[in-house]
């Protein structure tokens, strides 16, 4: 083993964003949440703002494009598989700001890699990665023209596993299954929804774009903003609770429970709260209103809970560790006016946000999944009255999570009927059956799917 595997960062790499990567990736590789990692490397690196985007775009750039970058190297190293892995990394970091980042120099790239591979490594490390970028640079990389079976070549073009475009296919046809792979890898937009119980979009529009940020109306709904220039999350809008991270796909769920402010609402799977405090939105606290919140671990309850007080609506919010299969020991004498059911699943509408997905996970995954969403949706249907709505949605856009649970669920509780999903715009997402689905080509938005079921007088 060469020298340089240790897990201890040493103090220069701290100040060098491509030392930084190639640590963030090696812990990624080992099992680690891609973006709770870099949220770790960012507080442990000294870096300014400018390398801190660097570093982050390297990282998400490799995951998403591992396999094409692979194709790429693989006639330059005969054993890839055998290189230490902070090595492989580093030529991968290397190979994809040459292909992806047009505004960074060769040289700059060269003298970088070769200097980590000499800090990191030992001479023969040194040699071998100078030797191997020069190679790249000399004789290019190879097309993706030469892999014959086009399933094969759309899956190195966009790094997807094949199975996930056979399915696409099978569900969309190649066309719409072929826009959505080469969708996935585009940078996902900053999106915020305003929080309307405290200010209007407006009122936040102004204050965002005097803070330096360029703000854009989204299309998809009219209580999102797309931002740019800097951090949402950092700025005073943010801790004031005038605007929360959102996507303006999962922003839509909640607008078609048709919420009056005295209803009792039910958010079966909550956490981290961002559905909840916007149902809150449209409740009045003084008037009865109230959302119960629930999620099976208690530090993601103690985020509902911070949620809901930077955004000034805990009077009408509580939050409780339970498991929504159980609803009915904890609400045995209570019914409610709405049910909100963000189900868990699969999350390939997050591909985007969440690029290591599309290498763990399987369809069989996807199919025991349905299992649990059903069980949440039978645990909910008893509490919900007649005459009410129970909106279920997922991240994810396979049909077996989506369509496929609505259908058994509607096949065993005939007193529940499918109803139009609103939305505020016309976004010819709905199906013919009222059912909307968000694909992440149409609106660059995550993939979403959103049913609406209204239990039967």
């Amino acid at each position: 083993m060469s020298k340089g595997t240790s897990n201890k960062v040493a103090e220069w790499e701290l100040h060098n964003a491509r030392a930084m990567a190639v640590r963030t990736l090696e812990k990624i590789r080992n099992g680690a949440y891609s973006n709770l990692q870099l949220n770790n490397t960012v507080k442990q690196a000294e870096l300014d703002e400018r390398d801190v985007h660097l570093m982050t775009t390297m990282v998400y750039g490799v995951i998403q494009r591992r396999m094409t970058l692979e194709y790429w190297l693989a006639p330059f190293v005969k054993k890839p598989e055998k290189l230490d892995a902070w090595v492989r990394e580093l030529l991968y970091i290397s190979l994809f700001q040459m292909k992806f980042l047009d505004k960074v120099p060769t040289h700059a790239i060269f003298d970088e890699a070769i200097n980590i591979a000499k800090r990191r490594g030992h001479d023969g490390v040194r040699k071998f990665v100078t030797g191997v970028l020069h190679a790249i640079d000399r004789e290019g990389v190879r097309s993706f023209d030469e892999i014959t079976d086009k399933v094969e070549r759309l899956s190195i073009e966009a790094s997807l596993p094949e199975w996930l475009i056979n399915q696409l296919t099978t569900e969309l046809g190649w066309e719409k299954a072929s826009r959505i792979a080469m969708a996935i890898n585009d940078a996902p937009a900053q999106s915020a929804r305003v929080n309307l119980a405290v200010t209007t979009v407006a009122e936040a529009t102004d204050i965002l774009e005097a803070e330096g940020f360029t703000v854009t109306p989204s299309k998809v709904t009219p209580d999102a903003l797309l931002l740019s220039g800097g951090h949402v999350a950092s700025s005073q809008a943010f801790k004031d609770g005038l605007v929360t991270l959102q996507d303006e796909s999962a922003m839509l769920m909640a607008p078609s429970l048709d919420i009056h402010p005295d209803m009792q609402v039910l958010d079966a799977a909550a956490a981290p709260g961002g559905k909840t405090t916007q149902i809150a939105t449209y409740l009045n606290a003084t008037e009865g209103g109230i959302v119960e919140a629930l999620d099976i671990h208690d530090h993601k309850v103690g985020l509902i809970n911070q949620n809901a007080e930077r955004l000034h609506v805990a009077d009408r919010v509580h939050a409780r560790t339970l498991d929504a299969h159980k609803v009915d020991e904890a609400f045995a004498d209570e019914q409610f006016d709405r049910i909100l059911v963000d189900a868990p699943c699969s999350g390939f509408g997050l591909l985007r946000r969440k690029p290591e997905i599309r290498y763990d996970k399987t369809m069989a995954d996807s199919l025991s999944l349905q299992k649990i969403q059903l069980g949440i949706l039978e645990a909910a249907a008893p509490k919900l009255k007649v005459g009410g709505r129970m909106v279920y949605g997922t991240c994810t856009i396979l049909q077996s999570e989506n369509e496929d649970v609505v259908d058994q669920f509607l096949a065993e509780h005939p007193d529940f009927e499918l109803v139009p999903t609103y939305t505020a715009y016309d976004l010819e997402a709905q199906d013919d059956r009222g059912m909307v689905h968000m694909f992440p080509d149409d609106f660059e938005s995550d993939g979403f799917f959103i049913a609406t079921l209204q239990k039967k007088a």
